[in-house]
């Protein structure tokens, strides 16, 4: 595998971040995951300790270290200190001294502004090579799609599985009783693909299903927050997006807009299928009026 090369030393507007992302899937599955973490909570998963680092990611501290090399730096503090060195230029940026009044914010404009910040910033953190790989799975007639969610992201994934049984096949919502989850796992083989949405706080039970899943060979496509859900170290792809908002509870519609643009994406190159089940649709609903 090539070595990413001409990362660390960056300078102007391109980041370390910027770079990973367009190079991600150069990355051996181990360094996939470090990146995740990286880029999840970047720059300051980077910060910690390599220890720290390693435990959130879930692979050794040598394999933190071997990403690092491979990013360029031939030593932990010096990947550190590059990381210093970009956030204290962002911090002297004049957008980022410039903080909101709170004289003119209301309450829903401060939210409207949180929920538009968490959608570009997680559409900025998603590199484009795991969006196409998680794309080349929905549109792949051969693989055998079931998407499950946890107690509130639930509703994603039925919203995500009522699209795309309208422009594909082999589409199956888990969903009902935790026990019955097994009925649809035995049947699990490399010819699927589990999709798994699982933020804050993360649930036991759907963290279960997809190492089982997984363990029968499976494909794992993970939908979570900037913190990372247990999924992702057996997760092949992650989708990390910003929850954060100024309110009690966490905020999907950083998850919803990606999942729409999946789904935006799959229609298109499934045009001539979809075009067809469309068509095939209507005529069965007209049928039954």
């Amino acid at each position: 595998m090539a070595a990413i090369e001409d990362l660390a030393g960056t300078a102007g507007d391109k980041t370390l971040a910027t770079l990973i992302r367009g190079r991600l899937g150069n990355l051996t599955p181990t360094e996939r995951r470090a990146a995740h973490v990286l880029l999840s909570n970047y720059p300051f998963a980077g910060l910690e300790t390599v220890a720290q680092f390693a435990a959130r990611a879930g692979v050794s501290a040598p394999s933190v270290l071997r990403f690092v090399a491979r990013l360029g730096f031939g030593a932990y503090a010096d990947f550190q200190r590059h990381l210093k060195e970009e956030l204290e230029a962002q911090l002297q940026s004049p957008l980022m001294k410039q903080a909101p009044d709170p004289a003119t914010a209301t309450p829903l404009s401060a939210f409207a502004a949180s929920a538009a910040a968490n959608v570009t910033q997680t559409f900025a953190a998603v590199a484009p090579a795991e969006f196409d790989a998680i794309l080349a799975l929905l549109t792949d007639p051969k693989r055998r799609l079931h998407i499950v969610g946890g107690r509130l992201s639930e509703a994603i994934a039925l919203y995500m599985a009522r699209h795309l049984r309208v422009i594909r096949p082999e589409v199956a919502l888990v969903e009902g009783q935790v026990e019955t989850w097994r009925d649809q796992v035995i049947d699990f083989g490399k010819r699927d693909v589990l999709i798994v949405f699982d933020i804050r706080r993360y649930q036991d039970d759907v963290v279960q299903l997809a190492r089982e899943a997984a363990e029968r060979g499976a494909t794992i496509v993970l939908f979570t927050d900037q913190w990372l859900s247990p999924v992702a170290r057996i997760a092949r792809h992650v989708i990390a997006a910003r929850t954060g908002i100024p309110s009690n509870w966490d905020s999907n519609v950083a998850i919803l807009a990606v999942v729409e643009a999946l789904i935006a994406a799959a229609t298109k190159a499934l045009w001539d299928l979809a075009k067809a089940r469309m068509q095939a649709l209507e005529l069965l609903r007209k049928s039954t009026r």
